[in-house]
């Protein structure tokens, strides 16, 4: 099968159904509810490092108002039956992103 690099892509969904290579960090979100304790989790990484990408991945699988298991069939999180029954696409989501509120200025910024 051949793979597409999708450079710049920050959806999810598009990424998976246009057949783009993925690296897959599907398994953060097993360990980020079964074997952490925070009510709280804070991605920091630099500009151009996946964040957005990362929550589109996140909001895929556990938003109600998707039916994703065709998208993520083949990864990692799917090896973990019980979860994926537990927790896909069975919560209200809510997804903002700042990625597009780039501006010379405060106010422009604001804007967007």
């Amino acid at each position: 099968m051949n793979f597409k690099v999708g450079v710049g892509k920050s959806d999810f969904e598009a990424l998976r159904k246009s057949n783009n290579y993925y690296v897959d960090k599907t398994a953060i979100m097993y360990e980020l509810v079964e074997e952490t304790d925070h009510q709280v989790t804070l991605f920091t990484r630099p500009r151009r490092f996946g964040k957005t990408l990362m929550m589109s991945m996140m909001s895929s699988f556990f938003s109600i108002r998707k039916e994703s298991r065709d998208l993520f069939k083949g990864l990692k999180i799917t090896e973990h039956n019980e979860f994926c029954r537990k927790w896909m696409n069975q919560y209200p989501v809510l997804f903002i992103s700042f990625k597009d509120a780039e501006a010379g200025e405060f106010g422009a910024a604001y804007e967007k």
